[in-house]
């Protein structure tokens, strides 16, 4: 602990960001054995393949901040920024320990909190608060979790492309999460549940609300209450289109590059209806702003 707390007692003479080469030191010598384990476990599940993604995203919104972040005042809150290191810490052991990685990526956020809360004081966090939020996408989704929503959401998006597509005039049956449709019967698999959807699109949906924020709440509201419904019917399509490729076109059209295509095609599409929401409620709560807006 007192060697953490020892890098952090920069000196005040030097360069801004040469005095945060030994606090970066420190957390290199940390996190990096935690990426490596992640890139070859967590990250190559698909749910939690965003991983690298959402880093890099992290990296550059960082780097963005970086010279409000020098320019502000080193008055830090050391008991706050202590305790936060300290509980931070006690997760990394932990998650090294027990080999529970959710605890080790988990442990960034209080780790860096007490890092800005050291040095900078609550000023600090107020600057860099999206990107210390932005790193709970860093944190695996356990399995028990995935497992639960899964089953669930699977059910649903049987039933929902099982009766579009009866009401449609087509030969369709469902057996739990199995569509028979001809002579041909379909999985509707975890991949195809729409919860990697869903996660991807609340990520992509809240740095987008976070690039172009004009202080207009109640437009933030409803965008982050309309990309869950948005990514669920977006995968419904998505499951209603590969039946009906393999109906008209075999098992081997759907299963191959449309199977993969069409997901990306349909989280674009995804994509730009949010974009497409917010122009929208822009329109309609213009005027409906609590702060006045600024550029981003």
């Amino acid at each position: 602990m007192a060697t953490v707390f020892d890098a952090l007692a920069v000196n005040k003479a030097g360069a801004p960001w040469l005095r945060w080469l030994p606090v970066a030191a420190a957390l290199l010598v940390l996190y990096v054995p935690t990426y490596v384990t992640l890139a070859h476990g967590a990250w190559n599940e698909e749910h939690n393949a965003h991983g690298p993604l959402i880093l890099a995203v992290i990296a550059w919104l960082v780097w963005r901040q970086r010279d409000a972040l020098a320019a502000l005042p080193e008055r830090g809150a050391t008991v706050a920024g202590s305790v936060a290191i300290a509980i931070g810490l006690v997760f990394y052991v932990l998650g090294r320990a027990l080999e529970f990685v959710y605890f080790e990526a988990f442990s960034q956020v209080p780790v860096l909190t007490g890092v800005l809360l050291f040095i900078y004081g609550w000023r600090g966090v107020r600057l860099m608060w999206f990107p210390l939020l932005y790193l709970m996408f860093l944190v695996p989704l356990p399995g028990v979790v995935v497992d639960a929503a899964t089953g669930s959401l699977k059910q649903l998006v049987s039933v929902l492309a099982e009766n579009a597509l009866y009401h449609a005039g087509y030969p369709i049956a469902r057996t739990g999460v199995i569509l028979s449709i001809g002579q041909y019967q379909l999985l509707v698999a975890d991949a195809c549940s729409g919860l990697n959807s869903m996660y991807s699109l609340t990520a992509m949906g809240l740095l987008f609300l976070y690039i172009t924020w004009d202080g207009n709440w109640l437009r933030a509201a409803l965008m982050l209450l309309a990309i869950w419904p948005i990514a669920f019917a977006a995968n419904v399509v998505r499951v209603i289109t590969l039946v009906l490729i393999t109906y008209y076109m075999g098992d081997e059209a759907a299963q191959g590059f449309l199977h993969g295509f069409s997901g990306i095609m349909l989280f674009l599409v995804s994509l730009f209806l949010l974009f497409g929401l917010h122009a929208l409620l822009g329109l309609l709560t213009g005027g409906r702003r609590s702060t006045p807006a600024k550029p981003a």
